[in-house]
């Protein structure tokens, strides 16, 4: 398992301690962010760089461009001052999320965003990896609106797929795209008394033997159709945020998916 890890796994963390913990854990990718904790707002990026290079991690992406499918008033601006970031950083791509606020995006402006953070991205060596998110309220919910829109954009050398566990499941999704797929996003879901409709991110654990997300069915599906990239962890959970010792919790998790799959 090529595993990774994201920065809200252990949002406490100076950037040099969760670049720390990431060598701890014998990985060599990681995801910064640019909400929880803010490092885009707070570290400059050669900053960034310089100590990625130093731990010997390679940045995935950093997390996100939203509402990337609405582009209009300070999008643009901000869209191209992350890119920037990006670039500087050493990152090598950009997460971008769609609105999620219960408004339909219509699928003529999701096409129309893509066509124009295109060139943004491919001026700077950047991969665009768009999520969709599975919640009910999401204006772009399945990967297969997200691929049929990137080729309606003429998108297919510049975008890639983020295939994000929790939101596959929540979308009832049965379809999986191992070959335009990019990094794929794990966490799970443990609470036994919700429904998908009532899961929120607010919920997503570390993937153990209680998991409700069929997570080792998707990355057994993944693995099978040939995907070769990161598997990531992204638990939300603010349980999950005040552990002592994230680093074990996390090497827990890698154990028992390793052992699993």
């Amino acid at each position: 398992m090529r595993f990774a890890i994201n920065h809200i796994a252990a949002p406490k963390l100076t950037l040099a301690e969760f670049f720390a913990t990431a060598n701890a854990l014998g990985l060599k990718e990681v995801e910064i962010r640019n909400d929880l904790p803010d490092i885009v707002g707070t570290v400059r990026p050669e900053v960034v760089r310089e100590a990625a290079e130093k731990a010997g991690l390679t940045i995935i992406s950093i997390n996100a461009l939203y509402p990337f499918n609405v582009w209009s008033g300070d999008l643009p601006g901000r869209a191209t001052a992350l890119a920037d970031y990006a670039a500087a950083s050493g990152a090598r791509a950009l997460v971008m999320c769609p609105l999620n606020d219960g408004a339909r995006v219509p699928f003529g402006d999701l096409v129309a965003a893509l066509k124009e953070m295109r060139p943004i991205l491919a001026d700077r060596g950047l991969t665009g990896l768009v999520e969709p998110l599975g919640f009910p309220i999401s204006s772009l919910r399945t990967k297969r609106e997200a691929i049929e829109a990137i080729d309606a954009a003429d998108g297919g050398d510049v975008y890639r797929l983020v295939h994000d566990t929790f939101h596959h499941h929540l979308a009832g999704e049965a379809e999986f795209f191992p070959e335009r797929t990019g990094l794929v996003h794990i966490s799970g879901v443990t609470d036994g008394t919700l429904t998908a409709e009532e899961m929120l991110d607010a919920h997503r654990v570390l993937v153990d033997a209680s998991d409700r997300l069929e997570n080792l069915s998707q990355i057994r599906a993944l693995i099978a159709g040939g995907f070769k990239g990161p598997y990531s962890f992204e638990p939300f959970a603010t349980e999950i945020h005040a552990l002592a010792d994230a680093k074990a919790s996390v090497r827990d998790s890698m154990a028992y998916i390793d052992a699993s799959v």
